[in-house]
C-alpha cells in the first residue's frame, strides 16, 4: 500500500519527492478558460447566469429570489444536528476565538525629532465572502476556522455562498453557521458562486475578499478574481511529514498518515525517520487500521500514489528533507520533539510529541487549520485575523522637515524621469521665497 524506501535509495527517495512536490492543483488551460467564461457571463448577466449555472450544474431550479437561504431554513437544519456535535461546535469555537484574540494589531504612531509624523492604520474589511463546499467536502471546521478570525477582526458582514444542498445534506454546517451567528447565505456554489461574491449581482452582494475551500473549479475561479477581490490561498492537495525516531510508537504515527490520507486520493502522508524497524513496523500498522476505515479504497490509492516511508541517517537528514517539503502540518514524535523543531525552517504548522496528532489542530486546538500546502509554508502562513485587515500609512510632514529634504526627493525623483514628483516638492519651498 506505502512505498518504504531505504536509507541508501537515494534514486527511490528522488523520485518519491519529485511526485509528491509536483502533486498540485491543476489549473490547467482548459479549465481557465472555462471558468473565465462562467465569470465573464455572471459578470455581464447576474442573477440571470448564476440561476442558469446553479441548474445545470447543481441540478436545481431557483430564481433570483430563492437564492437567499432564510433563517428559518438554517435553524432547521441545524436543529437536525447531533447534539454532542452542537457542544463540540461551541468548545472549539470558544478555543479558536480565545487563541485568534492574541492575532490583534493596533494602529500605531511614531513623532521624530523633526516634527513628522508617521504610522499605521489598522481597519477591518468591510465584507467577507465565505465559500462553503458541498458534498462530503462540506466540513464544519472549515466554516469555524473561516469565520471566527474575520469576526475577531472586526469585520462587518460575512457572506457565506455554498451549493444549493449543503444545509439540507449537511446539517453541522448549519450549525456552525448558526452557532457563529451568521445568517446571510446564498444557495449557490462552484465557480459562479465565486464570480457573484467578486462582481456582484443584483441578489447577491460584492465583497472584498473570499475565502474558503473548494473543488478545482472554485480554486481556479479565485485564481482569475485575484486583484478585483483578495483571496486567502489558491489551495492544493493536503499534507502532511511525521518525523520520528526509535521512541515513536508505530500504531500512532499509522494512525496520523491514514487520517491524513482519507482527505483525498491526492493527498500526502510521509513518514521520515531513523529507525529501520519503526519503518517496518508503521507499514504493518497501515495495512492493520486501514482495513477498518470507511474510505479504505480511497486511503490506499492515496497512499500508494503519495505516501511514503522514508528512512534517513540522521534526523538532521529529516529536517533538511522537510525543509525542502515545506509540508502543510508537521508531525515530531521524537526523543526531543523541541530541539528538532528548531531546525525546521518551512512548515505551516507543527505538532510536537505524541499526544498531538495532527486532528487536534483540525477541528480544537485553537490555531488556524487553513494552512499553506504544496510548499507554499516557504512564504505563506496560516489564514488569521490579520488577512482581514488593512494597514494604512499615516504620513504628516513638517515644514521645516520638507524644506531640508525636498531637494533630496527631487534628485531621487529626477532619477527615476519623474519631474512633476520633483516639481511637487519643489514647488513649496518656491511659495515660501
Amino acid at each position: 500500500m506505502i512505498e518504504l524506501i531505504k536509507r541508501e535509495d537515494h534514486a527511490g527517495r528522488a523520485r518519491k519527492l519529485s511526485r509528491i512536490a509536483a502533486r498540485s492543483v491543476a489549473l490547467d488551460g482548459e479549465l481557465m478558460r472555462v471558468v473565465a467564461s462562467i465569470i465573464e457571463d455572471v459578470q455581464a448577466r447576474g442573477d440571470e447566469a448564476v440561476c442558469e449555472y446553479t441548474e445545470r450544474f447543481d441540478g436545481v431550479r431557483q430564481g433570483r429570489g430563492e437564492m437567499r437561504i432564510e433563517e428559518e431554513q438554517l435553524r432547521a437544519s441545524a436543529a437536525r444536528a447531533d447534539a454532542e456535535v452542537r457542544r463540540a461546535l461551541r468548545e472549539a469555537i470558544k478555543r479558536v476565538r480565545a487563541f485568534h484574540e492574541r492575532e490583534r494589531e493596533e494602529s500605531w504612531e511614531m513623532l521624530t525629532e523633526a516634527g513628522v509624523r508617521l504610522g499605521q492604520r489598522i481597519t477591518p474589511i468591510e465584507r467577507a465572502g465565505l465559500y462553503v463546499p458541498g458534498g462530503t467536502a462540506a466540513y464544519p471546521s472549515s466554516v469555524v476556522m473561516n469565520v471566527v478570525p474575520a469576526q475577531v477582526a472586526g469585520v462587518g458582514r460575512i457572506i457565506v455562498a455554498t451549493p444549493p444542498r449543503t444545509l439540507a445534506e449537511n446539517p453541522s454546517v448549519a450549525a456552525a453557521l448558526l452557532e457563529l451567528n451568521v445568517t446571510e447565505i446564498y444557495a449557490v456554489g462552484g465557480a459562479q458562486a465565486v464570480a457573484a461574491l467578486a462582481y456582484g449581482t443584483e441578489t447577491i452582494p460584492r465583497v472584498d475578499k473570499i475565502t474558503g475551500p473548494g473543488n478545482r473549479y472554485v480554486a481556479a475561479a479565485k485564481k482569475l478574481v485575484f486583484g478585483v477581490v483578495g483571496i486567502d490561498s489558491i489551495a492544493g492537495p493536503s499534507e502532511v511529514v511525521v518525523v520520528a525516531d526509535e521512541t515513536a510508537r508505530a500504531e500512532f504515527v499509522a494512525a496520523d498518515m491514514l487520517a491524513q490520507a482519507e482527505h483525498g486520493e491526492d493527498a500526502s502522508a510521509i513518514l521520515i525517520t531513523t529507525d529501520d524497524a519503526l519503518a517496518v513496523s508503521v507499514a504493518a500498522e497501515i495495512e492493520r487500521q486501514a482495513r477498518s476505515l470507511t474510505r479504505v479504497a480511497l486511503v490506499k490509492k492515496s497512499l500508494s500514489e503519495f505516501g511514503a516511508i522514508i528512512v534517513v541517517d540522521s534526523l538532521a537528514e529529516a529536517c533538511e528533507l522537510v525543509n525542502e517539503l515545506a509540508p502543510e502540518h508537521l508531525e515530531i514524535m521524537t526523543r526531543d520533539a523541541e530541539g528538532v523543531a528548531t531546525r525546521v525552517r518551512h512548515a505551516g504548522a507543527i505538532f510536537l510529541g505524541e499526544h498531538t496528532p495532527e486532528a487536534v489542530g483540525d477541528y480544537f486546538a485553537g490555531p488556524n487549520h487553513v494552512l499553506p500546502t504544496g510548499g507554499a509554508a516557504r512564504f505563506s502562513s496560516a489564514l488569521g485575523v490579520y488577512d482581514f485587515v488593512k494597514r494604512t500609512s499615516i504620513l504628516r510632514y513638517s515644514h521645516a522637515e520638507l524644506g531640508r529634504t525636498a531637494h533630496m526627493i527631487a534628485a531621487l525623483a529626477r532619477a527615476e524621469g519623474l519631474d512633476a514628483h520633483a516639481r511637487s516638492a519643489l514647488i513649496r519651498l518656491e511659495r515660501e521665497r
